[in-house]
């Protein structure tokens, strides 16, 4: 296959200081499930140290957790939870938009119901609410919220 045609594979990686945290975090929020060890291994670890990946390489309980979750039909991309020692210390630049408002053949208030619930859920897995966004003029209403390390996504 000529390279300037072939496929590209989005996976969404998300820098963090505690990937279990927000492994669970995130397949609340997108309906994910963990992405398991491929080839019958019990763990990322046991197949990275299956393939030849030295252990002095891999950083203590790196791959004995899932770091990974994936769309349990396979429709959407896999999202990587990276362990980075920084913290994080400004805004995000991309954010994801969780849409589950219906679009505008939806009512407005049957889309703000939808909205809200979703963003109720989240908060109670250990979200928080950064603003919301009410236009009623522009028949808009969207949450911004912060993942449980003060990542920035949207739900409208």
């Amino acid at each position: 296959m000529d390279e300037t045609n072939s496929e590209v594979v989005l996976q969404i990686t998300i820098d963090c200081a505690d990937p279990q945290r927000l492994v669970t975090f995130w397949m609340e929020a997108l309906g994910y499930v963990a992405e398991p060890p491929p080839g019958g291994h019990a763990t990322w670890r046991e197949y990275w140290t299956a393939r030849g990946l030295p252990d002095d390489e891999l950083p203590e309980g790196a791959g004995e957790t899932p770091e990974s979750i994936v769309s349990p039909t396979g429709a959407g991309p896999r999202v990587w939870f990276q362990e980075v020692p920084e913290s994080k210390v400004v805004k995000n630049r991309v954010h994801l938009d969780l849409k589950v408002g219906g679009g505008r053949e939806v009512p407005p208030a049957v889309r703000k119901e939808r909205i809200t619930a979703k963003a109720d859920r989240l908060t109670a897995a250990g979200a928080t609410v950064s603003r919301v966004m009410d236009e009623p003029h522009m028949d808009y209403f969207a949450i911004v919220l912060q993942d449980p390390e003060g990542n920035e996504f949207c739900v409208g």
